[in-house]
């Protein structure tokens, strides 16, 4: 009897507790980006592995598998690019310093592949921009379905996702071509987009940027943050949602690791504007392609 009253107690205390937090609204604790490991892939575990052609290389994309993956099941996919190296948000531009996947999924439900940029020379990743763009291409397409294959990724349901250099390379390395362009059933971009600036590579202008975007053939995007706002002008391109995203009201900057407000962390605290970005991307994995 005596133990049972212990036990009503602490539940009345929990309950209080919660009632409480609710009341004041304490966040909920931030999601923490599992760190990248040799260890072999298994569910809860971030870690890096080489395509076969690279082998003997530094070329590297990471995998993470879901806390719930069961083996023989499927899982949609979130494919991450990184932005550039910027130390001043905090970017490292490293393919294991990718964190918009994991916050957007909670690392649940979903298989999250960070693939790399590819330096010029094929030995090693660049952090800036695009080195041996081509070879980056190729790479995603070449590996993501071995990846898919292996561990049960579902290949029509696979979203590309970026922030910053990251979200440029949404459009300019996911929709290079006609063949990875099939891939993705759609898109969430962060900060920036192919075609809003002409930057010093390639092909940055708007116009090669639009013939890009028609590949979209009018899928779904995500736009999130800033520094996008030309796509409103262009809506038979994409389907486009805009998000923006009050960084500045979720964090109280400089707070922890998010030290600017062009970050790619926003989605690891508990927000309305993440239940949104959460909310959209599940009710595209359960429409058809």
């Amino acid at each position: 009897m005596k133990r049972i009253s212990q036990i009503l107690v602490k539940l009345l205390i929990l309950g209080i507790l919660n009632i409480y937090l609710l009341a004041n609204q304490v966040p909920l604790k931030d999601l923490i980006t599992p760190v990248m490991t040799e260890e072999k892939p298994a569910p809860g575990k971030r870690v890096r592995q080489v395509g076969h052609e690279y082998k003997g290389t530094q070329v590297y994309h990471t995998l993470y598998l879901p806390t719930d993956w069961q083996k023989g099941k499927t899982y949609p996919v979130l494919v991450e690019y990184t932005g550039n190296k910027f130390p001043a948000c905090g970017s490292t531009g490293e393919v294991m310093g990718a964190n918009l996947g994991y916050g957007l999924s909670g690392g649940k439900g979903f298989i999250w592949v960070s693939m790399p940029y590819i330096q010029k020379g094929k030995k090693e990743n660049t952090v800036t921009w695009w080195g041996d763009r081509q070879a980056t291409i190729d790479y995603c397409k070449v590996n993501l379905p071995r990846i898919c294959k292996e561990f049960g990724g579902d290949m029509e349901n696979l979203f590309i996702c970026g922030f910053s250099r990251g979200a440029i390379a949404c459009s300019y390395i996911g929709l290079a071509d006609d063949e990875i362009a099939s891939f993705w059933k759609g898109m969430i971009a962060h900060d920036h987009f192919d075609g809003q600036n002409k930057w010093g590579y390639p092909e940055s202008d708007r116009t090669s940027a639009l013939k890009r975007l028609a590949r979209l053939q009018g899928r779904p995007v995500l736009v999130c943050g800033n520094k996008n706002d030309y796509l409103k002008d262009h809506p038979k391109l994409g389907t486009f949602t805009f998000l923006p995203i009050p960084v500045s009201e979720i964090f109280d900057i400089p707070e922890g690791l998010v030290i600017h407000r062009h970050t790619d962390l926003w989605a690891h605290r508990h927000s309305p504007t993440r239940q949104i970005a959460r909310g959209w991307l599940l009710d595209q994995v359960s429409v058809k392609k």
